[in-house]
C-alpha cells in the first residue's frame, strides 16, 4: 500500500518534535500537526517561562544579600507588565525557532489539530491523510477536580498571562507544579497561602528534600495549610473565599486561586477509538476526580497497534521534558533508523525549581530501604553555605547519598539547596554510570564550593 507519509507526527511538543527531525534524517517523509504554538507544554506553558519566573523572583534576596557584602541597594520595584511581556516574547521567540528547525529537518508542519479516522488515516486540516506509521505526543493538560467553584482557579496555563501581579495568591496542590509556584509568587513579593490534603508536599520524592524544601518555603513566608481540602469558592468583595474541610480552619481570602492539583494525557478527541489504541488508567486520583486514560505502550514507545506509537506525558510514565525527547529519538532510532533499542527509564535525573531548589537521581531512602533493606548506608550533611557568612541568613543545604553497602554502588543523590540542579546533573552521570562511594571518596574537591561535600562525606 502506498501512503501519504512515512511518518505522521500528532503535536508539535518536546517528544513529536525530536522523533520527527530523528526520522527526516533518516530519509523519511514526515509531516507533524500541532493547533498550537509549536514547542507544546515545556516551550509554552512549562519548563520554560517557569524557569524565567523562577530567575525573576531571586533577585530581591540577591539585593537584600548584597547588603550583607556592603552595597547599598536603593528601594525595587518589579513591573509586572513588563516581567510578564518579556517572558512571552521570549517563548514567542523559542515557538519560532522550533518552526525553523523543522523546516531545516525537511518536516512538513501543519498547524491543525489531527484526529485518528483509522489505523493508519488521519483526518487534519479538512482532509484526509495516510500514514505507514503514526506517533501521538500531544503531552498533558492540567486537570481541575470536579468541585463546585473549581471555575474560579486558574491552572499553570493561565498564570503566565495574568494582567496584574496578585496581592495574595491562594495555591491547592502539594506537587512539583503547586510548591514550584508558591516559591515563585513569594520571591516576586506575592502573599501566598499553599493548602494540602496530606501532610508533606512534594509525595514521592526523598524524605529530607520534602522536609529541607518545606522548612525553607516556612522561612521565607509561605503559608502551609496542610491535611485540608477545599469545600466552597466563592467571590466575596475582597476576593475569592475558600472554605476549607477541617472545621477549625478558618477560610483563605485570596485575589487569584491557582489549581496545581495535577495534569493528565491530553487524549481526548484524538480518536483513538477509530484506531483500537488501547489506554489504561492513569495516575491522578483524589476527591473530585474521574478515572483518566493514557495511552498504553511497551517499552518500545508501540501501543495496542504495531504502527501507531506513543511518547511523552500522554503514556503517563515518566512525564518530564528531557524523557519525552528521549522516547522520541529512540522511536525514531528504531523504526526509521539502524539502531533498534529502548529508551531506559531508570535513574533518570530531576529537580524541583523551588526556594531552595532542590535535585535528586536514582533511588530514595525509602525505596531503597525496600529493596535491600539494612544493607542501605545513608551519607549525608546539612550546613549553611559560605555565602550566607556575611548575610546573616540562615540558609541551609542538605547533601545525602543513598549506598548499597553490600557493593557499594551509589543508588541514588539527593540535594535541597542554591544550584542543587546544576550539581545532581553531574552527579548523575556517576550514579548511571554505576559509580561507588570509594570513587566519590577518591575524588578531589573543588574547594571552597558547595558541590564539594559530595566527595568528602563520611
Amino acid at each position: 500500500m502506498t501512503f501519504d507519509y512515512d511518518l505522521f507526527v500528532i503535536g508539535a511538543g518536546s517528544g513529536g518534535l525530536a522523533a520527527s527531525k530523528r526520522a527526516a534524517s533518516y530519509g523519511a517523509k514526515v509531516a507533524i500537526a500541532e493547533n498550537d504554538l509549536v514547542g507544546g507544554t515545556c516551550v509554552i506553558r512549562g519548563c520554560v517561562p517557569k524557569k524565567l519566573m523562577v530567575y525573576g523572583s531571586h533577585f530581591p534576596a540577591l539585593f537584600d544579600d548584597a547588603a550583607g557584602y556592603g552595597w547599598k541597594v536603593g528601594n525595587a520595584e518589579l513591573d509586572w507588565e513588563h516581567f510578564i511581556t518579556s517572558i512571552d516574547k521570549e517563548v514567542r521567540r523559542l515557538s519560532q525557532l522550533h518552526i525553523s528547525f523543522l523546516e531545516k529537518a525537511g518536516v512538513e508542519l501543519i498547524p491543525n489539530r489531527a484526529s485518528l479516522v483509522d489505523p493508519h488515516t488521519v483526518e487534519v486540516d479538512g482532509r484526509k491523510v495516510t500514514a505507514d506509521k503514526i506517533l501521538i505526543a500531544v503531552g498533558g493538560r492540567p486537570v481541575k477536580p470536579d468541585l463546585s467553584g473549581m471555575e474560579c482557579g486558574i491552572t499553570s496555563n493561565e498564570i503566565f498571562h495574568l494582567k496584574e501581579q496578585p496581592k495574595h495568591i491562594v495555591i491547592i496542590g502539594a506537587g512539583y507544579i503547586g510548591t514550584e509556584f508558591a516559591c515563585i509568587m513569594r520571591g516576586l513579593g506575592s502573599q501566598v497561602t499553599q493548602i494540602t490534603r496530606g501532610e508533606k508536599i512534594l509525595k514521592g520524592f526523598d524524605e529530607d528534600i520534602r522536609t529541607g524544601i518545606e522548612e525553607g518555603m516556612t522561612n521565607h513566608g509561605i503559608q502551609l495549610i496542610k491535611n485540608n481540602l477545599v469545600k466552597a469558592i466563592e467571590r466575596v468583595p475582597e476576593g475569592l473565599k475558600l472554605t476549607l474541610s477541617e472545621a477549625d480552619q478558618q477560610p483563605v481570602i485570596a485575589d487569584v486561586f491557582l489549581v496545581a492539583t495535577g495534569r493528565i494525557p491530553n487524549v481526548d478527541g484524538l480518536g483513538l477509538e477509530n484506531a483500537g489504541v488501547d489506554v489504561v488508567p492513569s495516575s491522578v486520583e483524589g476527591p473530585g476526580y474521574k478515572t483518566m486514560n493514557a495511552i498504553a505502550v511497551n517499552e518500545y514507545s508501540q501501543t495496542s497497534q504495531p504502527h501507531i506509537f506513543a511518547v511523552g506525558d500522554v503514556t503517563d510514565r515518566l512525564n518530564l521534558t528531557p524523557v519525552a525527547i528521549g522516547e522520541g529519538r529512540a522511536f525514531a532510532d528504531s523504526e526509521f533508523g539502524t539502531n533498534r533499542r529502548v529508551f531506559s527509564h531508570e535513574t533518570v535525573p530531576t529537580a524541583i525549581f523551588s526556594t531552595p531548589e532542590a535535585a535528586t537521581v536514582g533511588l530514595t531512602e525509602v525505596q531503597a530501604r525496600e529493596q535491600l533493606g539494612d544493607a542501605v548506608k545513608i551519607y549525608s550533611t546539612r550546613f549553611r553555605p559560605m555565602y550566607h557568612s556575611l548575610t546573616g541568613k540562615q540558609e541551609k543545604i542538605m547533601m545525602k547519598l543513598v549506598v548499597d553497602s553490600n557493593t557499594d554502588k551509589l543508588l541514588g543523590a539527593h540535594m535541597v539547596g542554591e544550584s542543587a540542579a546544576e550539581i545532581i546533573q553531574g552527579v548523575a552521570i556517576a550514579v548511571k554510570m554505576g559509580a561507588t562511594k570509594k570513587d566519590f571518596d577518591a575524588t578531589v574537591g573543588i574547594h571552597p564550593s558547595a558541590a564539594e561535600e559530595f566527595v568528602t562525606l563520611r
